[in-house]
């Protein structure tokens, strides 16, 4: 039986990653801060199935120690601080987090197990400013905001370890994936709960986003720059993708993403459409929530994918959208009958 240690088990892709493995028969170890795993997350279900590390990716002793438990043939590297806008507040613990903690798991590996396979989450968001139509595995890289430059660290670090000490480390530049299990601070589930508001009439809605106010507000979702375009996919096809590169026989790095660009009127349009609503008399463009740098419009080029590892996207945008509009209709039904009861 196969191990496998996940960093980020308890986020949306660490969750959707521990799901499939198990399925192809794992032995699973996560590791986690105990302040994450002791309250609801999305691997909360998996308790009696994973065995959780105990540790925190930013400190190199948690990190070996956790190599030298868990004893993984393979390690998925997707802890993260996950949201790039709010990285300009964060600089210093992004590139921490998303940069320093990935070289402290390199060297882990290199001195106690140099024969575990590493795959590392790198990132779209590495591009930046691209002036490539679209974007594959030898565009350069030209990040706008922390995050970003603290991907692009990691994984540029990733390339010097596999080169220098012939540890196998691949990464798959994830571009945008979402699902129902994204956070309410990520942008297509603020879209995503914002159809569901208007579905069921809700004008002033029960959660509340990064300044304090109502997500929607008198029955209007305030977003940022509308025009914004991205490739965005269904996150277990991406986690799919990211086993199949690692069962290679030789590291390399990946572009993962469906080739499809939507701007972010497409995605309220498709939303709001799917529970017969008219987006523009729902949303807003707030100049206050519009980055100091946008990133370019970044489409995908996943040929290499598609002919190397046989990877192909499952799920279609406009069906991914109605699936986290439904689920955010179930949770805030769910909400209601609560606060009636």
């Amino acid at each position: 039986m196969k191990r496998a240690l996940i960093t980020g088990i308890t986020g949306q892709d660490g969750s959707y990653l521990a799901e499939f493995l198990l399925q192809q028969g794992y032995e699973i170890f996560g590791l986690a801060r105990q302040e994450s795993w002791y309250r609801p997350n999305f691997a909360s279900h998996l308790a009696s199935k994973v065995t959780i590390l105990f540790g925190d990716v930013t400190e190199g002793v948690d990190i070996a120690s956790a190599v030298q438990d868990a004893k993984p043939d393979e390690i998925y590297n997707l802890a993260s601080q996950s949201r790039p806008g709010e990285s300009w507040s964060r600089a210093a613990e992004t590139l921490q987090v998303n940069g320093l903690a990935a070289v402290r798991l390199f060297e882990a590996v290199r001195h106690a197990s140099p024969g575990t396979k590493i795959y590392h989450a790198s990132s779209s968001e590495m591009f930046g400013q691209t002036t490539t139509d679209v974007q594959d595995e030898l565009t350069p890289f030209n990040p706008v905001n922390p995050y970003a430059a603290a991907k692009t660290y990691a994984h540029q670090m990733a390339r010097i370890y596999r080169d220098s000490y012939k540890i196998y480390i691949a990464s798959g530049i994830l571009f945008n994936h979402e699902s129902e299990r994204r956070p309410l601070h990520f942008l297509t589930q603020k879209v995503a709960y914002g159809a569901a508001c208007a579905a069921l009439g809700i004008r002033n809605s029960p959660d509340r986003n990064e300044r304090g106010r109502p997500i929607v507000e008198d029955g209007k979702l305030a977003l940022g720059n509308l025009q914004v375009s991205r490739d965005w996919g269904y996150a277990p096809d991406f986690v799919r993708a990211m086993w199949l590169i690692l069962q290679q026989d030789q590291p390399a790095d990946f572009v993962i993403g469906t080739g499809k660009s939507h701007t972010l009127r497409d995605l309220c349009e498709v939303a709001y459409q799917s529970v017969g609503r008219d987006w523009e008399k729902c949303v807003f463009s707030d100049p206050v929530l519009v980055r100091p740098l946008e990133p370019g419009n970044t489409v995908a080029n996943p040929s290499k994918a598609k002919k190397v590892l046989g990877w192909v996207p499952s799920v279609s945008f406009e069906e991914m959208v109605g699936r986290m509009v439904r689920a955010q209709i179930h949770r805030l039904q769910h909400v209601q009958t609560e606060a009636e009861s």
